[in-house]
């Protein structure tokens, strides 16, 4: 992960807005059926919906994100969750109070 796609990620409200939404998945998400949001995730239609944009710009920040290294990607069957990189995060705040 490189410091500045990190910063570039973390510079949009609604990326940043995703990933404080992530930290209690359960306090502002509904679960698909079956699914433990806290293990799997979210859905990308979850986000769609709480955000009020289409899903190829949601997708798009989804991606974002992920290549920054502060998410991680599940599929199940047709469906993609997202969750946090909760050791990434916690590098990332170490990296901040070491570097700057």
């Amino acid at each position: 992960m490189k410091t500045i796609d990190i910063f570039k990620a973390l510079s949009n409200e609604s990326r940043l807005q995703i990933l404080q939404w992530l930290k209690e998945p359960y306090r502002h998400f509904i679960p698909h059926e079956g699914i433990d949001m806290n293990q799997i995730g979210v859905c990308v239609s979850q986000f769609t919906e709480k955000l009020n944009m289409t899903q190829s710009t949601v997708s798009q920040y989804l991606t974002i994100l992920q290549r920054a290294g502060l998410i991680k990607i599940k599929r199940i069957g047709k469906f993609t969750y997202y969750q946090r990189d909760e050791e990434a995060i916690k590098a990332i705040a170490q990296l901040l109070q070491n570097e700057l």
